[in-house]
């Protein structure tokens, strides 16, 4: 009788995720937590209502929804499931009211306690943390069981010993359960919002590339007269002639740019340690860093090859310093870190500078988006995108008024190379 009980809270606080997952599927489950809260709080209000009473207690999965609310919802989502699980528990009344009381708000401190931290654990992780700390509730169940007969005189049996096993067992797959479908919403978001921002970027990198082309043309033409002009050296306004090739410079570099970002081009591929590209990066950083007041570390830990388009990856690892040192204030630093892991080589670019908050990260490599007062955020996008060309990852990790990380991993060619 407890197994089919067991079972079908089972079922009961499932449903939550598959209801979210179908209805709110443009939304994340932490940008919802009202909706997610409610369906969570109306499966722990079902287990109670269907919960299987014996040995003068309540046995059933309320605390599952409350777990699942707190990790993937946050306070907010386990903030209402708590409220529905203590008023239902006052509407059922018993004798054991007051342990259940004190059962709900002692299985709900180790909950509330990662509701900030754990979104920001791995997916693998997050599903073994859930597993974890879904089993605290299981043992709190317990020591009020043990405490509650004791008061009341009853004696332990075999039955009693076996209830406690399957529920525990039962309460532990079915969490881990949950947390995987949990997890699998997730990743389809991520997924989804992944193919968007790609088609998005692939429309635009065609109409960049398009515009570029057709305006690169008139401007070698203009550029190649003007130069005809400065060599002959006369006729009015020659002084003018040398802030006009610089702009058009400045423009065929930006149209270059373009052509960057709608497709990379590696016209020579080479092997080279990377360490060598990150020291010739931090010599052409250094007069800015010295500007702005900024001090330059380096950690190498890696003499890793690296086969790629040596001067593509030395613009793009340009633009991260490049954004790190302006984002920093005087007397601050600049870490450029290189290690191996695995069958990739990652390179992290850390500052002390401003940070950036949550909304400010997701919006990282959007075309025409920009943090800095000037630019046009072209130079972040070409370089995310000259890195996924060579079939690394990029990623972001910031804090306001703490600073900013950029991780670049990359593959590796040969893990080690003799140091000359």
């Amino acid at each position: 009788m407890l197994a089919e009980k067991l079972l079908l809270h089972v079922l009961i606080f499932l449903a939550p995720v598959l209801i979210y997952g179908v209805l709110f599927q443009k939304r994340r489950i932490d940008q919802s937590p009202y909706c997610y809260g409610l369906l969570h709080g109306v499966a722990a209000l079902l287990c109670l209502v269907f919960a299987h009473y014996d040995y003068g207690l309540y046995w059933d999965f309320r605390y599952v929804p409350l777990v699942l609310a707190c990790l993937y919802g946050g306070p907010i989502s386990g903030g209402i499931v708590l409220g529905f699980i203590l008023l239902t528990r006052t509407f059922l009344g018993g004798d054991a009211l007051l342990f259940g009381y004190i059962s709900v708000l002692t299985a709900a401190l180790l909950p509330f306690l990662f509701t900030k931290k754990f979104m920001n654990y791995k997916p693998k992780k997050r599903v073994r943390m859930a597993i974890l700390i879904g089993t605290w509730p299981a043992f709190v169940m317990l020591g009020i069981l043990l405490t509650f007969m004791s008061v009341q005189g009853f004696s332990s049996n075999q039955e009693i010993l076996i209830n406690i096993f399957l529920f525990g067992a039962i309460q532990i797959i079915g969490i881990g359960f949950a947390a995987m479908m949990n997890e699998m919403v997730i990743e389809r978001h991520i997924m989804k919002q992944e193919i968007q921002r790609s088609e998005k970027l692939n429309t635009l990198g065609e109409l960049a590339a398009s515009i570029a082309h057709e305006v690169r043309n008139p401007l070698t033409v203009v550029k190649g007269f003007l130069q005809m002009m400065k060599s002959e050296k006369k006729g009015d306004g020659y002084e003018y002639i040398p802030l006009v090739l610089s702009e058009l410079g400045r423009a065929e570099a930006i149209i270059n740019d373009y052509l960057n970002f709608a497709k990379p081009e590696f016209k020579k591929i080479e092997t080279f340690r990377l360490s060598d590209v990150i020291y010739e990066v931090m010599f052409l950083m250094e007069g800015l860093a010295v500007k702005h007041g900024v001090e330059l570390v380096n950690e190498f830990d890696s003499n890793c090859l690296i086969k790629t388009d040596r001067n593509q990856l030395k613009q793009a690892l340009v633009n991260f310093v490049k954004n790190a040192i302006e984002a920093t204030g005087e007397g601050d630093t600049v870490t450029i870190g290189v290690k191996p892991s695995g069958n990739f080589a990652i390179v992290k670019v850390t500052d002390t500078g401003r940070g950036m908050d949550k909304d400010q990260l997701d919006r990282i490599g959007t075309l025409f988006y920009t943090t800095k007062d000037k630019g046009t955020g072209l130079g972040t996008t070409v370089s995310l995108r000259i890195i996924q060309s060579m079939d690394g990852k990029v990623s972001y990790k910031s804090e306001l008024d703490v600073g900013t990380e950029v991780t670049v991993c990359l593959p590796i060619e040969s893990p080690k190379l003799n140091v000359q």
